[in-house]
């Protein structure tokens, strides 16, 4: 394949990178309960999730600006029906949505607890959002309520990749692989 039926090389890095964020960020959430509460493991694995979302928030900006500055995505060949391209389009602003919204959620659960969004352990930032419970348990509703639709689009998307490439036999996942 020549580069313009591929994505670019910053874009292909990415969108793996983004990946394993993703997968750890709900390996991590969801490895929480096997952690009493008030443990110092239990508070990491948080620590570490909510540091993970910070980073998939910054990084999915340079993933546009990636997309934005490399013009439009390679061609799928054979041309699916339009019907697909448009699902696939809606589908991926799914994804951007959720890539941006979950750690905005997470963001404003920590703040309205009154808490610092921590990176890593390196620094933590506070957002000047006043403490209140009630908006901290709306959000982490939402939050959770998006993690689940998130399983969905995910699943789906991969699944998307996986049809193409072993039933219609395009290059639709090969256009997104490492040379």
């Amino acid at each position: 394949m020549s580069r313009i039926d591929r994505y670019s090389g910053i874009s292909i890095a990415l969108h793996w990178l983004m990946v394993l964020l993703i997968v750890a960020a709900y390996s991590l959430i969801l490895s929480r309960s096997e952690f009493p509460k008030g443990s110092e493991a239990r508070a990491l694995v948080k620590m570490l999730h909510f540091s993970i979302g910070l980073s998939i928030f910054a990084l999915v900006w340079v993933r546009i600006a990636a997309r934005l500055a490399n013009g439009p995505a390679p061609a799928i060949t054979p041309t699916p029906p339009a019907l697909q391209q448009k699902a696939a389009k809606l589908a991926h602003f799914a994804l951007y949505g959720l890539m941006i919204g979950m750690p905005i959620g997470g963001a404003l659960i920590l703040s309205f607890e009154g808490q610092a969004l921590p990176w890593f352990g390196l620094f933590e930032v506070q957002l000047p959002i006043p403490e209140n419970k009630d908006y901290a348990d709306l959000f982490e509703d939402l939050h959770e309520t998006g993690g689940t639709i998130g399983y969905f689009l995910i699943g789906l998307h991969a699944l998307a990749g996986l049809y193409h490439h072993y039933f219609l036999r395009d290059d639709t996942l090969k256009r997104m692989l490492p040379k």
